[in-house]
């Protein structure tokens, strides 16, 4: 018999918050998805008085840690992609357009039941038709036998398992029994695992200037859900922490800046350097594979 498992509904309102940001960048399909959701009127424009310096650094980090996560695709190339807990992100839909990628999109089953509705207006969009194959299922990660029988409906061939904003949900038991089956996973069908979650824990007046700079809502969000207790103590922690799951770090991924909007944006309101905003390591994005 399966031991219960918790439930992680309550984080799922984060994932259209999220949206809502990244509706001011270049990432696919993320302002088309944002419009169906809250409607075009209440979506950030560049002059929007919402757009704040802090607004823009933690638009930042966000995009950079999509784009890390295209990035090791294209390192890994791999064709047979699973994403975990993938929110209102279209990375499936656009891989599939230009790519002959079979793609599993997983998050928890309210979120697929919401963006099934927003995947149909969207398509209606495009003039092309997709090369590869998308599919939307509903999977709590920590329900390892449901992770297996998705990972069966894959064909042959390595896998590539990529998740960002995952982790920091996840206690040190609940990681280690997540490492414990996506371990499994890769030793049958070989591959990588993609995390963007490599986030270690702030400074203490880090911390505060945090809490301080975001909404009540948000910072009340953090603190229920112990993101910044659930984060690695360093990098070089992280990297035990794998080791001893039986993962290694393979390749680090970092997207080329020139990419990313937000600084675009950050550059165009400042008259400083920007070079020590990208320098700032709270997070990487890794690519592991099984220790053998």
């Amino acid at each position: 018999m399966n031991e219960q498992i918790k439930d992680y509904s309550s984080i799922s309102p984060s994932a259209q918050t999220l949206l809502w940001m990244k509706a001011l960048t270049d990432i696919p399909f993320a302002r088309e998805a944002a419009k169906l959701i809250f409607g075009e009127e209440a979506l950030p424009t560049e002059m929007d008085e919402r757009v704040t310096d802090h607004f823009l650094k933690r638009l930042l980090h966000f995009e950079t840690r999509y784009w890390s996560i295209n990035t090791a695709l294209d390192m890994m190339g791999i064709s047979n992609v699973l994403e975990l807990s993938s929110g209102f992100s279209f990375r499936g839909l656009n891989k599939v357009l230009y790519e002959d990628a079979f793609y599993i999109d997983t998050d928890l089953p309210e979120v697929i039941e919401v963006k099934e509705t927003l995947l149909k207006p969207l398509l209606r969009t495009l003039q092309e038709h997709s090369i590869g194959q998308l599919l939307l299922k509903p999977l709590n990660v920590m329900d390892a036998d449901a992770f297996f029988e998705t990972g069966r409906r894959f064909p042959p061939g390595p896998l590539a398992i990529i998740n960002e904003g995952l982790l920091v949900y996840l206690e040190e038991a609940e990681k280690r029994k997540l490492c414990a089956t996506i371990r499994t996973v890769l030793e049958q069908r070989g591959g990588y695992w993609i995390t963007a979650d490599i986030y270690v824990k702030n400074r203490k007046e880090e911390t505060l200037s945090l809490a301080a700079a975001v909404s009540p809502s948000i910072s009340k969000f953090l603190a229920d859900h112990r993101v910044e207790e659930n984060k690695f103590d360093s990098f070089a922690g992280a990297e035990s922490f794998f080791l001893g799951c039986g993962l290694k770090l393979a390749h680090k991924a970092v997207p080329d800046v020139n990419m990313l909007r937000s600084m675009e944006l950050i550059k165009s309101r400042s008259t400083k350097d920007t070079t020590q905003v990208t320098r700032q390591r709270i997070r990487e994005t890794w690519i592991l594979e099984v220790l053998r």
